[in-house]
C-alpha cells in the first residue's frame, strides 16, 4: 500500500514514519524547495513524548531537548510568583513520560533523519500540491507544475491554509479570535541577568499574557506573546512584525520581558483565529490530520502533539482497516471528541490568562495560588486528560 502525504511538516513527517513502520510505501510532498521549519519553541507534553518514543525519534533529539524543572505563572509586570510545581521528576513519576521544550527546527530534523533511516527516497521538497482526484483504487495528487502522482491514499497534512481541506469541505471560514500572537528566540547569554527561568512560565497581563521556555539544552530562550487587538493581522506564524509594537504591547512589563523582546532579532506575528470542528475529516481515499483537521490556539502547548497523535493513530487506524475509506473513519471517530475539547480548552486558556480588573485577579489568581501551595497536585490533576492519553493503546478496543 502506497500513502502520499501533502505536507513535510511535523504531521506529514510523523504519519510517513508511523506508515513506514507498518509496511506502508510512503511518499511526501512539501512545497518548500527543502525540509526545514522556521525558528520556534514548542512544549512537548508527555502524550506526545510517547509518540516520539514508539516512532524511534527520541536518540535523534534528546540531545536538542530541554527537560524544564517546574510549570509556573507569574504575574508580567510584577513578576510575583502565583505557582511553582516541579515538572521534571514530577512528570515522569505521574504520567510515565517527560515534558520536554524542542525547538520546532530540531523536531523536524529529528523526524526527517528517522524517516531517512527507514525510507531514504521518501521526501520530495519543491512540489507545491494543487488538488486531488480519485477514481476505483487510486488516489492521485495534482502539483502546481502540472505533474500528477498516484497512489492508494491522500493523507493531508498541509497545515492550517490546507489545500485538501478545502477541495474537500471548501473554504473555511474562520473566527478572528480577538488575539494577536508574538514569537520570538533569543540566546540567553544575550540576556543577561534578565535570562527567563528554567520553566515553563506564563506571565499573566491585562488583556495580554506571554509565555517563557527554554531550549537546546537552556542555551536558548523562547518567547509567546498573545495580546488582544481588535484589528487583526495577517494569518500565519511565519509573518514578520515590528520590535517596536511588540514593546508598546508590553510596555512597563518585567525586564525578563522586555529584554526578551529588545534583543529579539526577529519578531514574528500573526493573528489568532478560531475554526469549528469539522464534520467529517476525509472523502474516501482522501484524509486529513493535524492542523488540516483541528487547528487550535497555541493557549494549551498541544498543536504540535496533537498532530503527532494523529500520525499515530492514522496509521494504525489505516493498518488495521478493512478500506482506505474504513481506515480513515476509523481515526476521525477515535480522536475528534479529543481533538475538539482540546480547540475548545485552547481557546479557554487564552481567556483566563488576560484578567484585566483588579478583583479579576484577585478572584482567579488567588484561589489558584492558595490552591498550588495547599494541594499542589491539583493543578497537574487538571492536566491528567491529556498528558495520560496513550496514542500507541488508543485503539484498543475500539470497533
Amino acid at each position: 500500500m502506497k500513502a502520499m502525504i501533502a505536507g513535510g511538516g511535523i504531521g506529514g513527517l510523523a504519519s510517513a514514519i508511523a506508515l513506514r513502520l507498518r509496511g506502508w510505501d510512503v511518499s511526501v510532498f512539501e512545497q518548500a524547495p527543502a525540509l526545514g521549519d522556521v525558528g520556534a519553541g514548542l512544549q512537548i507534553s508527555p502524550n506526545g513524548w510517547r509518540v516520539l518514543e514508539g516512532l524511534g525519534v527520541v536518540p535523534h533529539l534528546e540531545h536538542a531537548a530541554f527537560e524544564p524543572e517546574a510549570i509556573e505563572m507569574r504575574m508580567g509586570r510584577s513578576g510575583r510568583q502565583v505557582f511553582h510545581l516541579p515538572m521534571k521528576a514530577y512528570a515522569r513519576e505521574r504520567w510515565r513520560a517527560p515534558y520536554m521544550h524542542v525547538h520546532r527546527a530540531d523536531l523536524a530534523d529529528a523526524l526527517a533523519a528517522r524517516l531517512a533511516t527507514l525510507a531514504p527516497d521518501a521526501v520530495q521538497t519543491g512540489r507545491v500540491v494543487a488538488g486531488f482526484a480519485q477514481a476505483g483504487r487510486t488516489a492521485t495528487l495534482r502539483f502546481g507544475d502540472g505533474s500528477t502522482a498516484d497512489g492508494d491514499c491522500i493523507i493531508g497534512a498541509d497545515g492550517l491554509h490546507s489545500v485538501v481541506r478545502a477541495q474537500m469541505l471548501g473554504p473555511d471560514h474562520p473566527r478572528y479570535t480577538g488575539n494577536v500572537a508574538w514569537r520570538a528566540v533569543v540566546p540567553v547569554d544575550a540576556l543577561g541577568d534578565f535570562a527567563p527561568p528554567p520553566t515553563a512560565c506564563v506571565w499573566a497581563g491585562d488583556r495580554r499574557h506571554a509565555v517563557t521556555t527554554r531550549l537546546r539544552g537552556g542555551m536558548l530562550a523562547n518567547f509567546v506573546g498573545m495580546v488582544e487587538q481588535v484589528e487583526p493581522a495577517r494569518e500565519g506564524w511565519r509573518i514578520e512584525g515590528s520590535k517596536a509594537d511588540a514593546q508598546a504591547a508590553f510596555a512597563g512589563w518585567h525586564p525578563v520581558i522586555s529584554t526578551l523582546i529588545s534583543k529579539a532579532g526577529t519578531l514574528n506575528r500573526w493573528a489568532l483565529f478560531d475554526r469549528a470542528p469539522l464534520p467529517r475529516w476525509h472523502d474516501g481515499r482522501v484524509g486529513l490530520m493535524g492542523d488540516a483537521a483541528h487547528p487550535m490556539l497555541p493557549s494549551m502547548a498541544q498543536g504540535a502533539v496533537q498532530a503527532l497523535e494523529d500520525a499515530w493513530v492514522l496509521a494504525e487506524a489505516l493498518g488495521d482497516a478493512a478500506s482506505i475509506d474504513a481506515g480513515f473513519a476509523r481515526h476521525f471517530e477515535a480522536r475528534i471528541a479529543r481533538t475538539s475539547r482540546i480547540q475548545k480548552g485552547s481557546a479557554a486558556n487564552a481567556r483566563l490568562f488576560h484578567k484585566g480588573s483588579v478583583l479579576g485577579r484577585m478572584g482567579f489568581y488567588g484561589p489558584m495560588a492558595i490552591g498550588a501551595r495547599l494541594v499542589p497536585g491539583l493543578i497537574h490533576a487538571r492536566q491528567d486528560w491529556v498528558y495520560r492519553y496513550d496514542a500507541r493503546t488508543a485503539l484498543q478496543g475500539a470497533p
